[in-house]
């Protein structure tokens, strides 16, 4: 009897990494574990009740069934690797979303046949489309009662994406029975229908469908595929995770309609580079350039695991490399480090050699012990996601585009939330303890900026409080500190609004106090743009430790701000510098910056802001009057408002509202609108803090008590 020959799996040509995002509840992470478990990935299905999913792998996932941290995951496809990137279904984790946004080459947003489109789902798909990121949709549940189609589809169109294109019609719709069954372009009538859909975005598709001769199947699949890859249209599949119906045509649409990551492992000769050091390039000479989108931490597992994508270039283990990232008021930070592990996500990394990444492909690292979420290695490049997400999102860059704490330039607007977390164990032990594990987990989230305050206490800043309510189970859980946090409180910062100076000089005679002499001016910058710090000085003039101490002491200062409210959007200016040699030394500069720089702020003046939410809000037509004068009273701004096209007759209104009125408007619209309102917001930038905005307060900062006069 001849022996048997297990057939060898094709060689990994391309790669995808796809993002799955859902409003929470719809089913993503369960999706995620039928992915797995239909392409062999897993040889057991995961149930997030149960907790034994593969990417929900902290204990409070597991406790909880959502998604904190953003996890990854793959599976093949014949000759084709898929990189799975599943993320947070609950809006108080948009950030962590939005970073995973950054390192995809396509998304699935996955939505519930019964509950339809919710407002996070509206939220994720605003953000994707903003992007231009390749997107599928996946209508899950439809094996359960309520389960809607065509009136869904619908739905769709007019809330989600305008361009749909139905790829599964779906029997016994509702019941444990149902079906999804793909449609082919094979067949006269789907073939009509998908023309006309994509003939929608398409011009040249549009005058073969309307003078002839009619497009053929196979141009047909070719328009889908870069209408897809090019975010004009999106095609919709349902199908079950639960029972896996639908999600063979879903596996299928990923590998042949979602764009491959440009520079994947196909391009790789797979030879050398294990032991390449500092500086070393791909097998093309491209400079290694990638982005940290993760960073995790277990307990009782020394150092951190850095997850990153790789766009050009490769790297390999005791490589040095060079990671950047932004420091307060947007300057530029490096840290070079050696990798000392680096594990390949996926087959790929396999074939590409031991310890070896290629472009294209993610990997988890280890080794670098300042790494963060956001660092980059290498130049940033305009083709990756997180710089096109920058662009377009340059409007809203202008208002929120920079924390306010740091002056560190994100796509995505600030926490607008604050709050303040002791220890519950008094001493000064304890609350070291406390500060160390919130600066850990500002490695994982660098926008909730941890800051130390008096009394042993830490200040956080928050997107909601489930957020909160998680890292209170984290310190409880993976740090062993039982912390207790104040009531959160709108994050406010403060702008100077007029121009201002001031000087300390070295007396001629009988001098005491600090022996430095320090000028700065302060002026108002464009919303968004952070603290700058710059000089009128020659950069001779004084030691170079000198420099430093003041430029790093203005940043510190305008952090901690005026009660705990930060100064952003200014330039502070060095405009007068002397020492005594050999008397003076660092610390009279950094003891003395700011005294300087608190007066010159006092004489600027500055006008404190509060954060604010962008929302949309969907209301039945009868309810304009009431919902519009609730909304005034809550000092939001309308700035649009119009009746909707299709469906039942309704209102749609855009605007700003204050940060703090958010929870009030969720309480007291059900009651208005029966129910029947759909809102969604999320932090958009900052107002002046009051009712009559157009001439609010000028508030000087009061001077803090200092040895020094």
């Amino acid at each position: 009897m001849p022996p048997s020959h297990t057939p060898r799996a094709p060689r990994i040509t391309r790669t995808v990494n796809i993002g799955i995002l859902a409003h929470v509840d719809a089913g993503k992470t369960s999706l995620t574990e039928r992915l797995l478990f239909d392409t062999g990935a897993i040889d057991r299905l995961g149930s997030v009740d149960s907790g034994t999913t593969q990417t929900d792998t902290g204990d409070i996932e597991r406790e909880r069934g959502i998604t904190v941290r953003s996890a990854v995951a793959s599976f093949t496809v014949g000759p084709a690797q898929v990189n799975l990137i599943d993320t947070p279904g609950h809006s108080d984790f948009i950030a962590e979303v939005e970073r995973a946004l950054g390192v995809l080459d396509g998304a699935v947003l996955v939505l519930s046949a019964v509950e339809g489109v919710q407002a996070q789902t509206r939220v994720l798909m605003k953000t994707l489309r903003r992007l231009r990121l390749p997107t599928l949709l996946f209508v899950n549940k439809i094996d359960r009662a309520g389960a809607r189609h065509e009136g869904l589809l619908a739905d769709i169109r007019h809330k989600l994406a305008p361009h749909p294109v139905a790829m599964t019609a779906v029997r016994d719709l509702g019941t444990r029975d149902a079906r999804a069954l793909p449609r082919s372009l094979d067949d006269p009538d789907f073939r009509a229908h998908a023309a006309e859909a994509l003939a929608e975005t398409d011009d040249a598709l549009l005058a073969r469908v309307l003078d002839g001769p009619p497009p053929t199947a196979a141009e047909l699949r070719a328009a889908l595929a870069a209408g897809t890859a090019e975010g004009r249209v999106h095609p919709v599949f349902f199908g079950s995770a639960l029972s896996g119906e639908g999600v063979g045509a879903l596996v299928r649409a990923m590998v042949r309609l979602l764009p491959p990551a440009p520079g994947g492992p196909g391009g790789a000769d797979g030879q050398g580079g294990a032991n390449s050091q500092e500086g070393a390039d791909g097998a093309d000479g491209t400079a290694p350039r990638g982005t940290v989108f993760a960073v995790e931490r277990r307990a009782g597992a020394p150092g951190k695991t850095a997850y990153l994508r790789l766009f050009a270039g490769e790297l390999a283990v005791r490589q040095r490399v060079t990671l950047h990232r932004h420091g307060p008021g947007g300057t530029p930070v490096e840290y070079t480090g050696q990798i000392t592990s680096l594990d390949v996500v996926g087959r790929a990394g396999a074939e590409a050699g031991a310890g070896r990444l290629t472009a294209g492909n993610i990997a988890k690292v280890r080794g670098l012990a300042e790494v963060r979420v956001g660092d980059r290695l290498g130049p940033a490049a305009p083709e990756t996601n997180a710089d096109t997400a920058a662009e377009t999102n340059a409007d809203t860059a202008t208002e929120a585009g920079t924390t306010a704490a740091t002056g560190t330039a994100t796509h995505f607007a600030a926490p607008s939330l604050s709050t303040v977390v002791r220890a519950r164990q008094p001493g000064p032990g304890p609350a070291a303890r406390l500060h160390a594990a919130l600066l850990t987990l500002a490695d994982q989230d660098p926008l909730i900026h941890t800051r130390a305050l008096p009394g042993g206490a830490t200040s956080v800043l928050l997107y909601g409080e489930v957020q909160k309510e998680i890292i209170a189970a984290t310190l409880a859980r993976d740090f062993g500190i039982e912390a207790d946090f104040e009531p959160s409180r709108p994050a406010h910062i403060e702008r100077p609004v007029g121009v201002g100076e001031a000087c300390e000089e070295i007396a001629r005679r009988g001098h005491t106090g600090p022996w430095a002499t320090i000028g700065l001016r302060v002026e108002p910058a464009p919303a968004g743009s952070g603290a700058a710090f710059r000089y009128e000085t020659e950069l001779g003039a004084l030691p170079r430790a000198f420099h430093h101490a003041i430029e790093e002491t203005v940043y510190e200062t305008l952090a901690q701000g005026h009660e705990g409210r930060p100064v952003t959007d200014c330039v502070v200016t060095l405009v007068r510098s002397g020492f005594c040699s050999p008397v003076s030394t660092a610390g009279d500069f950094r003891g003395l910056t700011p005294v300087v720089l608190e007066r010159a702020l006092r004489d600027a003046g500055t006008r404190v802001y509060e954060p604010c939410h962008a929302f949309e809000l969907e209301i039945p037509h009868d309810a304009l009057a009431p919902v519009s004068a609730q909304l005034t009273a809550a000092e939001a701004d309308i700035a649009d408002a119009r009746e909707t096209a299709g469906g039942e007759p309704a209102w749609l209104l855009e605007g700003r509202i204050p940060a703090r009125e958010v929870h009030g408007v969720k309480r007291w619209l059900p009651g208005l609108t029966r129910g029947e309102a759909v809102w969604w917001s999320r932090p958009s930038g900052y107002r002046p803090l009051g009712r009559d905005r157009r001439k609010p307060d000028v508030r000087p900062l009061t001077p803090p008590a200092h040895p020094f006069p």
